[in-house]
């Protein structure tokens, strides 16, 4: 083996222009640039126009806003319902407020009504005996306490009626508006 032929090696100008003389004398290697840029630049380049292609060509970000802006639609529409449910419960609130108040003054009539007849039947018949005329103002009593107790607890019925109907649409509107607004926040925060 010691006639071996030894490879002949030939310099090029490319190998001079990627090598260059470092400190000390050390060959360093030098990056290779298209048009004036590194290669990291390129893939930023490049990076910058997929996530332009992405949101104008593709349109994401309006799919994205248009869902959002659904959901909070829908919250406000919520919100809206549970006021007209309020405004609604206040009314009728007012209106049996203004039935009992009618009851009473419907009560104090039939009890002037009939401490007039009482009277009117005393003066009319004063040979009656003491007993018949109580009588008779216990028994207008009675009927007036029977018609307020009734027209009270009837009042009562459809107020608690009214009350519990509100109570359960502002329920349901309060639990969906937290599980959307839970889920408009995990959307949020998946982006």
């Amino acid at each position: 083996m010691a006639n071996a032929v030894q490879p002949e090696v030939f310099a090029t100008d490319t190998a001079e222009v990627l090598v260059e003389e470092g400190h000390g004398g050390a060959p360093t290697h030098v990056e290779p640039e298209l048009l004036g840029l590194a290669p990291y630049q390129w893939v930023s380049i490049a990076m910058l126009l997929l996530l332009l292609i992405a949101f104008l060509g593709a349109k994401v970000h309006k799919t994205i806003a248009g869902g959002l802006d659904g959901k909070i639609q829908a919250i406000k529409d919520q919100l809206d319902e549970a006021k007209q449910l309020r405004a609604e419960a206040e009314a009728l609130r007012e209106e049996y407020a203004g039935k009992i108040k009618a009851a009473e003054s419907d009560a104090d009539a039939m009890l002037a009504t009939a401490r007039h007849e009482a009277d009117a039947i005393v003066a009319k018949a004063e040979s009656d005996s003491t007993a018949m005329i109580a009588r008779r103002q216990r028994m207008a009593e009675d009927k007036i306490a029977a018609a307020e107790r009734e027209a009270i607890e009837e009042v009562r019925t459809r107020a608690a009626n009214a009350a519990a109907a509100a109570s359960r649409k502002l329920i349901a509107a309060n639990y969906n508006a937290d599980a959307d607004r839970a889920y408009a926040d995990r959307v949020i925060a998946d982006i």
